[in-house]
């Protein structure tokens, strides 16, 4: 019988549409599923007649691979990967690879990759972004974990992922142990960020300016064409022109109230554990909660007051207000999620590529856009690049947004319309540009308080200095913790 190039655990959607994909680009792929029911039913279905190999069992499964043996995990993060791979490592040699291609925590991805290792066996966590259709026909991919074992992965993960318009696979070697799936967690975290964006931009032109679906479909399509060209753009305009076989607008009937699967709130809680200004992806977490409280809201738009949307204004003009402040705050919700992945690598001692992230953002996955290929270009220029805001590029197109986005923000706020990502991406642009924030203050009141101590202007970085402000203090100070 002949072997499999590699093994996939878990036909769910994901599971099954990657399968397909492996074996329509020449591979052979076995397959596996705790419920065997499963198996029976995908191969007597969507996998009838191709080079697929459904197992009953793991041993099954393990026996009909190719050495070194490729097995990729498809299942529910937590506790369920750690039970497949505890399933899967009696049945493997040393050298063989197991892959978790879920959205798993990447704390958990580190601690994977040690067990894996000091058992002789080799680990990828990998992201895959792109959902159901990219998983069938291209998705983004970022892999990490042991590092030998990419050259046996790679030529899989690069003929089943998206590829850009120059024909570059939208997946390469992100970095050691967790670092692939730390990079899938920011990119979950920026769509977050962009998709709140967006949507502040519809509640603006729906609420402040009066405009039908119709209208804001238009408007979507035409900046589809220009710098704002990607995926989440080209959805929107396709959601706003979408109607039921009734002919209601679909957008108008969908409750107020979005869910989430909790990687937008990993990145947020890991930028506070790494001290990172995260602040964008914050507000857009946030955002969600509060829609959340439906019940809540509805109760206090009864008793709470504020102006009445009406714009008074040029709205032909405002609308293009409205996409340089968009694409403005995309600019500075990716220099913090690229500060993040800095910040982490450091961390971690990872060695990630940071234009060749975003050349695996650029297809296939969710957050992708033309865009992207600008971080490329400023990454190429500059490998160690601070931040996104300091590349010639971006700090230009900032400056020439610079007046509509304060037009936006500031219409916003006299008009009573909730744009918490973008007003909050504005003030970080100001923040970051300041050369002296009022944190000397807030150490002052730290140090009267709770004699945490501060450092002087006119004294080296790294002298401390406390200062009994009552005079009823005594000289000991309390130790400091700078993020």
């Amino acid at each position: 019988m002949e072997k499999a190039d590699i093994g996939l655990w878990g036909l769910a959607v994901m599971g099954e549409n990657l399968i397909l994909n492996m074996e329509s680009k020449g591979f052979t792929v076995a397959c596996f599923n705790r419920t065997v029911s499963k198996v029976d039913k995908f191969m007597q279905g969507r996998a009838k007649g191709r080079n697929i190999i459904g197992c009953h069992t793991v041993e099954e499964l393990v026996d009909s691979l190719k050495k070194p043996r490729r097995i990729m995990i498809m299942v529910k993060a937590g506790k369920p990967v750690d039970m497949v791979i505890e399933q899967i490592l009696p049945h493997l040699e040393d050298g063989d690879i197991i892959i978790d291609g879920g959205n798993s925590h990447f704390p958990d991805t580190i601690r994977r990759t040690e067990y894996a290792e000091s058992k002789g066996k080799l680990y990828i966590g990998t992201g895959v972004s792109g959902g159901e259709e990219g998983a069938l026909k291209g998705p983004s991919m970022m892999p990490g974990g042991s590092p030998p074992a990419w050259e046996h992965v790679k030529p899989i993960f690069q003929a089943i992922c998206a590829k850009t318009t120059d024909g570059d696979p939208c997946c390469d070697w992100v970095g050691e142990n967790g670092a692939g799936h730390f990079v899938k967690m920011t990119h979950n975290g920026i769509e977050y960020g962009d998709m709140q964006m967006i949507c502040e931009t519809y509640q603006m032109m729906r609420q402040g300016l009066g405009m039908t679906n119709q209208q804001m479909h238009d408007v979507f399509a035409d900046w589809n064409q220009g710098e704002l060209n990607s995926y989440l753009i080209e959805i929107t305009r396709d959601i706003l022109d979408y109607k039921d076989e009734e002919g209601n607008e679909v957008i108008d009937l969908i409750l107020d109230t979005a869910g989430q699967k909790g990687t937008g709130k990993w990145t947020a809680i890991e930028a506070l554990n790494l001290g990172q200004p995260l602040t964008l992806i914050g507000e857009a977490v946030f955002a969600r909660c509060l829609s959340a409280l439906k019940e809540e809201r509805v109760a206090a738009s009864k008793v709470l007051t504020g102006p009445k949307p009406h714009f008074k204004g040029d709205k032909k003009a405002f609308i293009d207000d409205l996409r340089q402040a968009l694409y403005a705050s995309k600019i500075v919700s990716y220099a913090q999620g690229y500060q993040l992945m800095r910040a982490a690598a450091k961390e971690h001692n990872w060695n990630l590529n940071y234009g060749g992230v975003a050349l695996m953002w650029r297809g296939g996955c969710i957050i992708r856009s033309v865009f992207l290929g600008k971080i490329k270009d400023a990454f190429d220029r500059n490998p160690n690049l601070d931040n996104l805001l300091l590349d010639p590029f971006f700090k230009d197109a900032v400056e020439k947004a610079q007046p509509a986005w304060r037009r936006v923000v500031k219409t916003a706020v006299e008009l009573g319309i909730p744009m918490p990502a973008m007003s909050c991406a504005l003030a970080f642009y100001d923040g970051y540009r300041s050369e002296r924030l009022p944190a000397n203050l807030l150490q002052a009141q730290r140090d009267y308080f709770g004699a945490h101590t501060y450092e002087r202007v006119d004294k080296p970085r790294g002298e401390f200095f406390h200062t009994n402000w009552t005079g009823r203090g005594g000289t000991t100070s309390a130790s400091t913790y700078i993020a």
